[in-house]
């Protein structure tokens, strides 16, 4: 079966070849997760001329290691800040509308052991309800302990009380950044993995007037000229902001958030747990995801900014400990899967002793008097937003000519309305028939890359071929998810995936070995 499709591949290559011309681009976007790449859709979008530049991969960091929900911040309405909950909910009824394919409800449970506690989140979350003006996913509502247990078969049920229900988002963070990737290219823009900014231009008034950045796949050095510049480095914001000045003192501090994942038996059915209330003021959330379960968060401030951090042994047994106050047969190191960890960008204390708590969860965007303009914080519910704000900003500081922002009801690549979820293609939204089409051509490309899990060599392919994949880390963490929810299936699967891609790179022997082993031990990292 032959089909055509219509869609435009990100052609690394080609793009590469684009930016080395010589021409002036209206804006370059510094930082290819959540926020980068929320920037970049809203400025082509708008027609303008954009460049972005990722230093490693499109949501290499801490936005694909998200909690995987779409929500309005519950635990900041505890804490009062109703118009960052008021946006956050907005956003996530945009995110569903605008990209169906990776967003869907998600209905969730409180267990109450507690008259008060019913009655308290019946009343908060009827407000969030309220708040939502429209963008609701479903109502919240009381159920009995009966309905609970129903629900919840492995909560813990001596002295329940009842519980509530109320609705979020849940999403694919790594699958969203891929789609807004390719949507940024589809509307005129230029997007690069691989490719580190390593100085800011200056023209002779000291305005920032462009960027040098090394390609890591040939180590040339290119520059680009610019109207504006736009620094979404999440946690290394600073480290771009010292290249545009030297003097540049810290802004910002990284809060370490861990997940970990379990088999789906610990949480069997579609519904997630909220926990309101741990052993030190935070929420923590188990949600069921690509049929496993991912259990976090922490939020613990670290020293210093780290692409792969670590997770520290006191965030695994706080996420184990509280879930043993609500699951009648807790998980244990054992029975974890993967475990992985992220870090967010929060304003820099202005005190010691402060807490990652205490910091403001909103974007803040800064802009430098060279007029490099800095966008940080936020989550990805709002990167819509985020990227608006931004460029706005640009606008007002005469950087950009005045355009409409074009994308609060705007279409994201690979938009397909009621997908079949028990697919796990889904995530592709309308590119699955292209899929389905190569392994059906070719057979080969229908073998799985792990007897365990559906993924098959049809999706490797693709991912070289029209998502800019350059490793099996990027298949096997991003395009797939595979290290995410199951570390050892995807070390398994790491010389399948090698072996396909080096005839799509056109690879030899050597390069496989060497991929299987740089996987291999980035992947031990997420194993305990």
């Amino acid at each position: 079966m032959n089909v055509c499709y219509f869609f435009m591949a990100m052609d690394r290559d080609r793009m590469i070849e684009t930016l080395k011309k010589n021409q002036v681009w209206d804006v370059v976007v510094a930082g290819g997760g959540a926020t980068g790449l929320g920037v970049a859709v809203d400025a082509a979008t708008r027609g303008y001329k954009v460049a972005l530049l990722e230093m490693v991969d499109f949501a290499k960091g801490t936005s694909c290691k998200s909690t995987k929900l779409v929500h309005g911040g519950v635990r900041y309405l505890q804490h009062g800040d109703v118009m960052l909950v008021l946006e956050a909910l907005r956003e996530r009824g945009r995110m569903k509308q605008n990209a169906p394919h990776l967003v869907k409800d998600q209905a969730f449970v409180i267990s109450n052991y507690t008259y008060w506690n019913n009655l308290l989140y019946f009343c908060g979350l009827t407000f969030y309800d309220l708040l939502s003006f429209g963008f609701g996913y479903g109502r919240s509502r009381f159920i009995s302990a009966k309905k609970v247990i129903n629900r919840l078969p492995t909560t813990i049920k001596k002295g329940l009380k009842g519980g509530i229900v109320y609705h979020d988002g849940q999403f694919d963070d790594a699958r969203m950044a891929v789609n807004l990737a390719q949507t940024c290219v589809e509307h005129g823009g230029v997007v690069v993995n691989r490719a580190k900014v390593t100085a800011m231009l200056h023209d002779d008034t000291g305005t920032v007037s462009g960027v040098r950045f090394t390609d890591t796949e040939s180590g040339e050095e290119i520059t680009l000229r610019a109207r504006c510049v736009v620094n979404a480095c999440g946690v290394f914001v600073d480290d771009v902001m010292s290249m545009d000045s030297p003097e540049h003192k810290k802004m910002v501090t990284p809060s370490q958030g861990v997940h970990l994942v379990f088999d789906k038996k610990f949480l069997p059915g579609d519904y997630a747990v909220m926990i309101p209330k741990t052993s030190d003021g935070r929420v923590l959330f188990a949600v069921p995801w690509h049929d496993k379960v991912v259990v976090g968060t922490t939020d613990i401030m670290r020293p210093v900014a780290e692409l792969e951090p670590l997770p520290l042994k006191e965030e695994v047994d706080f996420i184990l400990n509280t879930a043993a106050l609500y699951f009648e047969t807790p998980p244990q190191y054992a029975d974890i899967l993967s475990v992985f960890a992220g870090q967010r960008p929060l304003a820099a204390p202005k005190s010691k002793g402060k807490t990652t708590k205490e910091l403001s969860r909103g974007h803040k965007i800064m802009v430098s008097p060279h007029k490099l303009v800095t966008i940080t914080g936020g989550k990805w519910t709002s990167y819509r937003r985020m990227g608006e704000d931004t460029i706005d900003k640009a606008i007002r500081l005469g950087l950009l000519e005045a355009k409409k922002c074009r994308t609060k009801n705007m279409r994201i690549h690979g938009y397909r309305p009621h997908p079949d979820l028990t697919n796990h293609l889904y995530v592709y939204g309308s590119d699955e028939l292209a899929i389905l089409d190569l392994a059906n051509t070719h057979p080969s490309y229908a073998k799985k890359l792990h007897g365990d899990y559906p993924y098959t060599v049809a999706e490797v392919v693709w991912a070289v071929r029209h998502e800019m994949a350059h490793d099996v880390e990027d298949v096997l963490a991003r395009r797939v998810r595979l290290l995410y929810i199951d570390a050892r299936a995807a070390i398994a699967a790491a010389p399948v995936v090698a072996i396909a891609m080096a005839k799509e790179r056109h690879k030899g022997q050597d390069w496989i070995d060497r991929q299987i082993e740089d996987f291999t031990a980035l992947a031990k990292k997420y194993l305990l």
